[in-house]
């Protein structure tokens, strides 16, 4: 056999070698019903009201040393055609504690927006970009190291998407989700509300870690 011929079939293999994998089979999740039967987990660490300046600004201190944030919105559900709520809290979650953002006592402002839109500390949490837009809408800013947990699922080959879901098949538990459709603009909230808004952040931040 030629040399050239033995050129051609290395250069062949080599491109096999070079092909791109391809993407991850999906992964079969738990049923509702499996989900049902998995322990309750919340966040039982420090939680932060976040109300007036001086708290914000204690905040921040602690925000601005983290490499990764948990992070969640909540808006006040709305069962009228064509209304839209505004975000009236922001959690962002740390190791060590869960910081509740209450808009309705502390409008969001650039001290917030700037801590959001640096691409040095990681914000994730599950559809992220929407909650972004929703806060742009009361304060322009752009959004910097936001990772979205469900596209990050879904490139592991991961088709449980939302929180709830994929919290019950990468941790083994489940959160609550009853204080989702409660009002979020009330100026006090409920404990109910502080642990799950809590929760959400955290589990947000667990994720991540267990996905990279």
């Amino acid at each position: 056999m030629s040399s050239a011929h033995h050129s051609y079939h290395r250069r062949k293999k080599e491109k096999k070698t070079d092909a791109p994998k391809a993407p991850a089979v999906l992964q079969p999740c738990l049923t509702k019903d499996e989900i049902n039967l998995l322990p309750i987990q919340a966040w039982n660490g420090p939680i932060v009201l976040v109300q007036d300046e001086a708290a914000l600004d204690a905040a921040l201190a602690q925000l601005w040393k983290e490499p990764v944030l948990g992070f969640d919105t909540e808006t006040r559900p709305t069962f009228t055609k064509g209304k839209v709520c505004l975000p009236a809290l922001i959690q962002l979650a740390t190791a060590e504690a869960a910081y509740l953002i209450q808009l309705t006592h502390l409008p969001f402002g650039e001290r917030v927006a700037e801590l959001l839109s640096s691409p040095r500390i990681l914000k994730v949490g599950v559809a992220i970009h929407d909650d972004m837009k929703a806060l742009a809408r009361i304060h322009e800013f752009t959004p910097g190291g936001v990772v979205d947990l469900a596209a990050l699922a879904r490139a592991k080959g991961i088709q449980a998407q939302g929180l709830r879901t994929l919290s019950a098949n990468l941790l083994g538990f489940r959160i609550s989700k009853s204080a989702q459709c409660s009002n979020w603009e009330h100026r006090e909230l409920s404990p109910q509300q502080v642990k799950y808004a809590a929760t959400d952040a955290w589990v947000g931040r667990e994720l991540y870690f267990h996905l990279i």
